[in-house]
């Protein structure tokens, strides 16, 4: 409990007033020079992320299966600052080729950001083999040894980010490979929090909600869009740079003592479904 007791004496209000905004400064979220990597960077969730690295000085190197699609995500981003790597993280040979790019840079890595993801959406009866590798290769296989091969290269003190989902939660149909990858994701990312403390890297996970993405529009009609725009508190859809707002929320020093900690960022939807 708080003492406000000084000599026997109570604070004044003024004093309160002075030690809380001692303490309670915020920083700006400045990443001038901090090397940052972002996997699935092309599209969606991960271009807006990186975009907003960027315009907070970043250094940004953004993976992707498709060398025609990171060129677009270039042409978009229009930075010096942006480099991309061809790299499909559900083998590791794909793994190892964004590991061999950033030796050859020699940096070290402040920030990694684990975000590419698939998925595909059936009952359980109807699931196939491929499409529960695909989603277990990409989702589960690619961040896990994404992070294993990179840890030499994240300096001391470094934050990693991982893209889970209100999925992991939640029980919706259709989706029963797809939520167990993001479940598997988080405990992942739990046990990395720990086994990184010593080096003071911070670990957490940032869980979306249903976002206007070209990801979603794959997998969902507008009927399925409008369905879970309605299923929010707020009913609508996230937009991608209102969650890249929260992972840079998570990098940034204003995080400092945050770690292990999964960050929802769905529009109220886990608490209505609740209601």
């Amino acid at each position: 409990m708080l003492q406000l007791l000084i000599s026997t004496k109570l604070l004044k209000v003024t004093d309160i007033n002075y030690l809380c905004r001692d303490n309670l400064k915020t920083k700006k979220m400045n990443f001038t020079n901090k090397n940052v990597i972002i996997t699935g960077g092309s599209s969606g969730i991960g271009l807006a992320t990186a975009q907003a690295f960027i315009n907070n000085g970043a250094n940004v190197w953004i993976t992707g299966r498709n060398e025609v699609n990171l060129q677009k995500a270039a042409n978009e981003i229009n930075s010096p600052n942006l480099r991309t790597i061809v790299s499909d993280t559900s083998n590791l040979t794909g793994i190892n080729n964004l590991v061999k790019a950033i030796n050859v840079t020699e940096n070290k890595i402040d920030i990694l950001y684990l975000n590419a993801g698939v998925a595909a959406m059936a009952p359980i009866e109807f699931t196939t083999e491929a499409d529960f590798d695909s989603q277990f290769n990409t989702n589960v296989k690619g961040a896990y040894f994404t992070l294993q091969k990179l840890i030499p290269h994240l300096k001391d003190g470094a934050s990693i980010i991982f893209t889970s989902s209100t999925v992991a939660t939640a029980a919706g149909m259709y989706a029963s490979v797809y939520s167990a990858t993001k479940a598997v994701l988080n405990k992942i990312a739990q046990i990395a929090a720990n086994e990184l403390a010593p080096r003071k890297i911070r670990v957490n996970i940032v869980s979306p909600g249903p976002t206007a993405t070209n990801g979603l529009d794959g997998v969902a009609s507008a009927e399925i869009k409008d369905y879970l725009a309605s299923n929010t508190a707020l009913e609508r859809l996230g937009n991608p740079d209102e969650i890249a707002n929260a992972v840079l929320f998570l990098a940034s020093e204003n995080a400092s003592y945050i770690t292990g900690t999964e960050l929802l960022v769905d529009g109220g939807a886990i608490t209505h479904l609740l209601k």
